[in-house]
């Protein structure tokens, strides 16, 4: 009897671990949690969506220290982008990315924090997004982390 509970309780831990990696995010659209590249810890909630064939990026939602003002603007985006002086949460940080094979390529993404704007490039592996900022051939990635 208790050799059948076993098998059974491995039976169901074998396809809870395979149903979840079937589930794991394949697509870049959704909800992914971004994390501080200095503190390691959680940043962000950023939306990926698809408009006119193209990928954007908003921020939903900032994940603060006691001390960060709760509704920052992009004070440090350059006076002539539209977002200057503008509130942090809602605003489209990543513009007009277009899908080459498994990657969306060719758009930008804003630092809200520093007001640097850098080509863009995104894709998912092993369920998590990868975020390449770049300058030239001077490039970051971040892994940002799916949630909900």
């Amino acid at each position: 009897m208790r050799f059948k509970i076993l098998i059974s309780f491995v039976f169901w831990i074998v396809l809870f671990g395979i149903s979840n990696s079937l589930a794991q995010r394949t697509s870049i659209f959704g909800k992914w949690q971004t994390i501080d590249d200095n503190t390691e810890k959680p940043r962000s909630i950023v939306e990926i969506y698809k408009k006119d064939g193209k990928a954007f990026g908003k921020i939903e939602k900032l994940i603060l220290e006691p001390h960060e003002d709760p509704d920052p603007v992009c004070d440090k985006c350059d006076e002539d982008d539209q977002r200057y002086n503008q509130k942090v949460i809602g605003m489209e940080i990543i513009k007009n990315l277009v899908k080459d094979d498994d990657e969306w390529e060719d758009g930008t993404i804003l630092d809200p924090d520093n007001g640097s704007v850098y080509d863009c490039k995104l894709w998912v592996e092993d369920g998590k997004l990868q975020v390449r900022g770049y300058i030239m051939f001077f490039f970051r990635t971040q892994e940002w982390l799916p949630t909900e």
